[in-house]
């Protein structure tokens, strides 16, 4: 189905066709026939919001299409985002399945596509099928994890630059051919210094050095990890 933005909407889970390239997602016939029938189905454009921190938790967004990105504010208004999520992301699952408020906001960087979940439905959907509270397990340990590494990055990384190397690492893993990857950069300087605790100055002065040390090039919307091997010999943590 054609939608607005250009995207091709999945409306039907079971002829998703990455569906099993997704953990959420990837489940018996049965469970996918029960999941098409409590899902609703929902086009976001960028910058519009999921849900809010500190909201009451309404549910689940299995994120279909598109990239989100979640975000943490202090009172003084300081932002740090803590994970950029991609196709397959079920969005909320912490706070929903405890029922505490959305720990994080959740804000589209780009159109997509993200199908909701209630909270009723989703613990229903639980109880009556142990294969989804399995998968949902792994996802919330996948959480944890991807929580633990944040952490780590911004508490024991000494400098800007190694955090800055360290984001772009991660960014090339699974990418990467004869020492260089290339990643579509869809974060503006001021999303990618909320990534790593520092101000958009520094990441602009960052790239404009990494440049230089042909580290990185930067053409468009492309961004080309041009020598891998020496970003991880910045990096020590």
């Amino acid at each position: 189905m054609r939608a607005p933005y250009g995207l091709n909407i999945i409306d039907n889970c079971l002829t998703c066709p990455v569906r099993e390239d997704h953990l959420f997602c990837n489940l018996s016939l049965p469970a996918v026939q029960k999941l098409n029938e409590i899902k609703s189905i929902a086009v976001y454009p960028k910058s519009a919001m999921l849900f809010i921190e500190g909201q009451q938790p309404r549910g689940v967004f299995v994120l279909c299409a598109g990239k989100a990105k979640l975000s943490t504010s202090s009172v003084e208004g300081k932002t740090i985002i803590t994970k950029i999520c991609e196709s397959g992301d079920v969005l909320g699952l912490t706070a929903t399945i405890s029922n505490r408020p959305y720990e994080v906001t959740a804000e589209m960087i780009e159109p997509g596509q993200a199908n909701f979940i209630s909270r009723e439905a989703l613990l229903a959907f639980l109880r009556d099928n142990g294969e989804v509270a399995l998968r949902v397990a792994e996802q919330l340990s996948r959480n944890y994890f991807t929580a633990y590494e944040e952490i780590r990055t911004l508490g024991l990384t000494t400098s800007p630059a190694e955090k800055f190397a360290k984001l772009l690492l991660g960014w090339s893993a699974g990418t990467g051919h004869n020492g260089s990857a290339q990643v579509k950069l869809t974060l503006t300087h001021e999303e990618i210094a909320e990534m790593i605790g520092t101000t958009r100055e520094t990441v602009s002065r960052l790239f404009s050095d990494f440049k230089k040390r042909q580290l990185v090039q930067v053409k468009g919307a492309t961004l080309t990890i041009r020598n891998v091997a020496a970003l991880e010999k910045l990096v020590h943590v």
